[in-house]
């Protein structure tokens, strides 16, 4: 009895867990950005797009009920900023003042 018990608790309460509904489009982007960012991306773009828009990329994720979806494309990686070396110079000494015997 209380095996049975304790399998509809936990078939209630996965079912509360669903009952959230589908992520909105943008929160999905942004989970999707965070992931692709922990496996060291760093030249890409998201995009959001209708279901049936061709676009460049790959499919990542759906959203607003399979309406719209999510396109990952690498790009270009940016180039890297070359700073010119900072030259340092040593500060001027002033001369000693010549003393008078």
């Amino acid at each position: 009895m209380r095996i049975v018990a304790s399998v509809a608790i936990l078939l209630f309460a996965s079912a509360l867990a669903g009952a959230e509904g589908p992520k909105s489009c943008e929160v999905l982007k942004a989970e999707i950005a965070k992931k692709v960012e922990a496996n060291g991306a760093k030249a890409y773009t998201l995009e959001i797009v209708a279901k049936d828009k061709e676009a460049e990329g790959k499919v990542v994720g759906s959203c607003e009920g399979g309406t719209k979806k999510i396109m990952y494309l690498k790009t270009a990686t940016p180039p890297k900023t070359t700073t010119p070396p900072k030259t340092t110079t040593a500060p001027k000494t002033p001369k000693p003042a010549a003393t008078k015997p």
